[in-house]
């Protein structure tokens, strides 16, 4: 996927101290966190799971990204504060749900078909599987750690119905969770483990291989019921 850029004058605490712009890539976390810092992770979480166009925007690298970054001098990357960090997180990820919720609830179904990407369309499949298969509550919860997964979840609960009161409560619950959980899990690694920097991309880069896992698994599930249904 072609790198996204746009340029960045408005916010200069963040850039570097010599630089009247900066080039942000929106794929990449660090990018991300270094030109918005704390006010960039709630609008990208809100987003990621509120709109449908930010299904590819890095959630969980993004959280636990920053929650390195809140341990002192644990990287050469910008310093943020946890304190800041944390409200920015869970704001962003429930009220970005709670406007997919709302945005199915008045589009309809017709709204998650529009796209022609495929990722997404699985991603509608997976998320009406979880939810015959575990029910709201359940489903719900796991849906946020699921890329793609917690884009499409939040509109197909309105599509579907879903009463506005048990949606509400699951998605606080699993987004408060994911949210904090990601970034508190960056956070105590930063913590406990000495010189974090020379180990970041890395790191950063298995935590973005980890949060696939469950799309690639799904792929390979349905190319195996798609290969047995063929052969009935």
């Amino acid at each position: 996927m072609q790198a996204l850029h746009l340029q960045a004058n408005h916010f200069p605490a963040a850039g570097p101290p010599g630089g009247s712009s900066l080039a942000v890539n929106l794929l990449d976390a660090s990018s991300l966190l270094a030109a918005f810092g704390a006010l960039g992770i709630a609008v990208i979480l809100f987003a990621e799971t509120g709109l449908l166009v930010g299904f590819f925007l890095p959630g969980d690298s993004l959280l636990f990204t920053a929650g390195l970054l809140c341990v002192p001098g644990a990287t050469s990357g910008p310093q943020l504060e946890l304190y800041q960090v944390l409200p920015a997180a869970v704001i962003g990820a429930l009220v970005g749900a709670q406007v997919g919720y709302v945005i199915g609830r008045r589009g309809g179904r017709a709204l998650l078909r529009r796209s022609s990407r495929k990722s997404l369309h699985q991603g509608v499949d997976r998320a009406e599987e979880l939810l015959a298969k575990y029910g709201y509550g359940k489903a719900i919860v796991l849906a946020r750690f699921i890329p793609v997964v917690r884009t499409v979840l939040n509109p197909l609960c309105g599509v579907l119905e879903v009463p506005v009161r048990t949606f509400t409560l699951w998605q606080v619950v699993g987004g408060t969770v994911w949210a904090v959980g990601v970034t508190m899990a960056g956070y105590g690694l930063g913590s406990s483990v000495p010189s974090i920097d020379r180990y970041l991309l890395p790191i950063i880069g298995l935590v973005v291989v980890v949060s696939v896992i469950p799309i690639v698994l799904e792929l390979f599930r349905a190319r195996k019921a798609r290969r047995g249904g063929g052969g009935v």
